[in-house]
């Protein structure tokens, strides 16, 4: 585990987003990075693309899941 230093207007919008996604500071910054990182593998995918393959990569079963 290392230390990323990001500047204090960059982390208050993490610390903002974290609550409202209802995860940690270093989990939201975790999963933008990740998603930042297979956007940049994957360019041609959106990121609805680049979700629906994780959730399928993990096993999830969306359709068990009420439409909203």
């Amino acid at each position: 585990m290392g230390i990323v230093k990001i500047n204090d207007e960059l982390h208050e919008e993490v610390r903002k987003a974290s609550s409202v996604m209802v995860r940690s500071i270093n989990a939201q910054a975790e999963f933008w990075m990740k998603v930042g990182m297979l956007a940049e593998a994957n360019p041609t995918l959106s990121f609805t693309d680049i979700m629906r393959e994780q959730l399928r990569h993990a096993d999830v079963d969306t359709r068990q899941v009420a439409h909203v």
